[in-house]
Parts: C-alpha cells; structure tokens; sequence
C-alpha cells in the first residue's frame, strides 16, 4: 500500500512515519498547511519536515504555499471555529492529491497529537476520503506523541510552541500572561 501522509511538522511526523514503514505501507510525505503563521513559523517547520524527509528517504511533496490572506479570509466570520476549517481544507487537499495521484490511501500526522479534536479530524478526512473516492487510512497514532516528541527532542528538531495559525499563537501567548488569582489576605 501507498500512503500519501498530510504532514504537519516532523515533530509529530516522525513515530507515524515509523509505524506505517513498520506494517509495510509506503509513506509519502506532504506538506499543505497554509493555517501557519507567522512566515518564520511556517518555514521553520518546513525545512525541518524537509531535512528529516532526506534523512530518512522519504519522498516529500510540498503543496501550496505560504498565504496569510485567504486563511484569514476564510476564517475571520467565526476565528472560534476555524480549526473545523483548518481540517477541513487540509485533509480535502490530501484526499484530492491522493486520488489525482494513484495513492492508495493517505493519511495525517495531526492524528497524534492529544490537542487536536481526533474524532472531529477521523471525520471530515473520512468524508474527502469518500468524496475523491480514497482510502482514509485511519490509525489512532496519539499513544506515540511522548515517543515522538523525545525523539524530535533528541534530533535536534524545531519545536513549535502553538497549533500553527495566528490565533492560536494569540491564545499561547494569552494563557502565559494570565496569572493566578492572589488568595485574600
């Protein structure tokens, strides 16, 4: 089997990538995140997606490009919901290079991580799966995240500190500021 991996950095790339090659499924990797932001974030992670791809032979496709205005477009009527649209345009644009490609399936690197909303993920790349009529290639890949960070870690990897967009940056950066209330003396 032939697997086109949506990849959204190699830090929570890297066990999937391991496990899949494990079972014997060919991985290839692709690149579509037009959710981050700022351009040094977003460059950051590529090229580290881009020397770990080398590293370990593995084909990478890089599908669009950096674009701060249509994400902010799409997303500005309801910023609360715009992770359903971040998954949603991520796993359509896999499913549709999949199909126009011959993969056999493909799947996303996202399904590690324990912030993300899994089912809501499993969901919509089921429904691109049926629309551009692919396999989704589901595998629950969260009992890896620890894994795959100590091993991100270890490599010398660029660890982002937020989801990716410019409003999950804002939140990151809200939380540390919030400081906890002072007990009444």
């Amino acid at each position: 089997m032939n697997t086109l991996m949506h990849i959204c950095c190699a830090p929570c790339a890297n066990r999937p990538i391991d496990l899949l090659r494990g079972e014997g499924v060919g991985v290839t990797g692709f690149w579509f995140n037009p959710n981050i932001h700022p351009y040094t974030e977003y460059q950051a992670r590529k090229h580290t997606l881009e020397e770990y791809a080398k590293e370990i032979g593995m084909k990478l496709i890089i599908g669009g490009t950096y674009d701060l205005r249509p994400f902010i477009t799409a997303v500005a009527g309801n910023i609360d919901g715009r992770c359903a649209y971040c998954y949603r345009v991520r796993m359509e644009e896999t499913a549709r290079y999949a199909a126009q490609h011959g993969f056999d399936s493909f799947t996303t690197s996202l399904l590690i991580s324990p912030y993300q909303k899994h089912e809501v993920i499993a969901a919509v790349a089921r429904e691109m799966g049926e629309k551009y009529r692919v396999e989704f290639l589901y595998r629950d890949f969260r009992p890896l995240f620890q894994a795959g960070q100590e091993f991100a870690r270890a490599h010398g990897f660029y660890m982002q500190k937020y989801c990716g967009c410019i409003f999950s940056e804002e939140e990151r950066y809200r939380k540390r500021r919030k400081k906890p209330e002072q007990p009444e003396q």
